[in-house]
């Protein structure tokens, strides 16, 4: 047996035994082999020692004066702090009654003398090696106690917050098809009791099942393929939904993959959509009224002004026509004059919502046509791919209708009635020109219709441009 020194083996020794010559004979080979040594001759000089400086392994002797190594033995296994120490009796009694004696007192092994050094440091070793092991045990206790009441802690600390939490939260892990892999629902893991709610289920009733496709199937099916989407290429989603549900209907959620699943968090935002949907459609009424004309409830000038430049960049870039109708009321100054101007207010409101409706409402519906009011009496329709022919026949509907009208006017020179004169251009736009040209098409020939007799249109020959 090799019993040099090795460093990974050394522990720290007591020996007890009244005989000096025996304690140097052991004290110096122990500590040859590298072994930390203390020696003792009494037993009560062995309990004092080791309160002192605690020993891994006692080796002790039986026959003592005043206090035998049964007594010692018994003594230390009597004190809480000091029964781990193993005790190795090292006696000339070689008796199976003393032996018994002594692992009854608490000893874990006995040696009988004379000894054997390779024995001795065999059965030493094997202590020291339990010790060890014991030592890492219990290291490793202590260490999976401290985990499992962190881990408790932790799980605490979140079941109060996903609890106490304003926002809906839950985990749910992917249940796939066993043959294919294919991802068929997911299961819950986690819910908490805002999700519960929406859900209108108990959390203990959604735990462990699988409830979210049958969910989804009742509000929105395609988000099922969009979780599945977030698993399978690792991006977040996020969105707002509608589902109505108690006082609630608009939430926004947040799905982040967790594992073969996925963590999410809702809120509801009912209250902040309801503000966002009540300042839509105040911005879209306060946009209907910086379009609008007051008076007449047409588009108003700069409304007009607008939409005649995207349609000319749109009708170049096509190559289709634009055909612009500009008209005024005959002597209107006269009607103003002669009937107030409250009934002129009322003349150009009756005038241009007529208009209004036999654009709007004609047999094929066309939303890009416009009637607004140029200014004063004058009002201008734009009709986007509408040709001369086309425009021609809206200027005669158009006259007609206000016929239809019969709005006396006494003071006109032209009728009985209220009418109108009509200038029409129509071209193909070009981007080298200005919008502004097609006006004043119109304009000239709204002159001409004026210059002869009223009650009349006109339409100006330029059609379109040379390129």
């Amino acid at each position: 047996m090799n019993l040099e020194p090795d460093i990974e083996n050394k522990g720290n020794i007591l020996l007890v035994d009244d005989i000096p010559e025996n304690l140097q004979l052991l004290s110096d080979l122990l500590i040859k082999l590298g072994y930390t040594v203390r020696s003792v001759t009494s037993g009560r000089m062995a309990l004092k020692t080791v309160r002192v400086k605690r020993p891994e392994v006692i080796l002790l002797d039986i026959k003592m004066p005043e206090m035998d190594g049964y007594q010692v033995c018994q003594a230390l296994k009597a004190d809480e702090d000091l029964c781990h120490i193993p005790v190795i009796f090292i006696s000339a009694l070689d008796d199976v009654f003393d032996k018994v004696k002594a692992f009854n007192s608490g000893g874990v092994d006995y040696i009988t003398k004379p000894f054997q050094i390779e024995e001795v440091v065999a059965r030493l070793e094997n202590q020291l090696t339990i010790q060890r092991q014991q030592h890492l045990l219990q290291k490793e206790i202590n260490y999976r106690r401290d985990t499992e009441e962190a881990l408790y802690q932790s799980r605490a600390l979140l079941s109060s917050i996903l609890n106490s939490s304003l926002d809906g939260i839950a985990a749910l892990q992917a249940v796939r098809n066993p043959e294919t892999g294919n991802i068929e629902d997911f299961r819950c893991l986690v819910v908490n009791p805002v999700i519960a709610k929406v859900f209108q289920r108990s959390r203990e009733d959604m735990i462990g099942k699988l409830v979210l496709k049958k969910f989804l199937n009742t509000i929105q099916p395609e988000l099922f393929n969009n979780f599945i989407e977030v698993i399978e290429t690792g991006r977040p989603l996020e969105q707002d939904f509608y589902y109505p549900s108690g006082n609630s209907s608009w939430y926004h959620f947040v799905a982040v993959k967790l594992g073969d699943g996925f963590a999410i968090t809702t809120r509801d935002i009912t209250a902040r959509k309801q503000t966002e949907i009540a300042l839509q459609d105040a911005n879209h009424k306060l946009e209907l009224l910086a379009n609008l004309d007051g008076l007449t409830q047409v588009a108003n000038r700069r409304c007009f002004n607008n939409r005649l430049q995207s349609e000319w960049q749109r009708l170049a870039q096509e190559q289709q026509p634009l055909s612009l109708i500009l008209f005024d009321i005959d002597v209107f100054k006269r009607y103003n004059d002669y009937y107030g101007h409250l009934a002129g207010d009322d003349c150009l409101l009756k005038i241009a919502q007529s208009v209004y409706h036999c654009i709007r409402y004609q047999e094929v519906s066309r939303p890009t046509d416009m009637v607004a009011r140029y200014g004063g009496e004058e009002f201008v329709i734009l009709l986007p791919n509408t040709d001369l022919a086309g425009a021609i026949k809206v200027a005669s509907r158009i006259q007609a209708v206000i016929h239809d009208l019969k709005i006396c006017h006494t003071e006109s020179n032209v009728k009985d009635i209220v009418t109108v004169s009509l200038g029409i251009a129509s071209v193909i736009p070009s981007l080298e020109v200005q919008p502004d040209t097609l006006i004043a098409y119109a304009d000239q020939a709204l002159y001409e219709a004026k210059q002869q007799g009223r009650d009349r249109y006109c339409c100006n020959c330029e059609q379109s441009f040379d390129k």
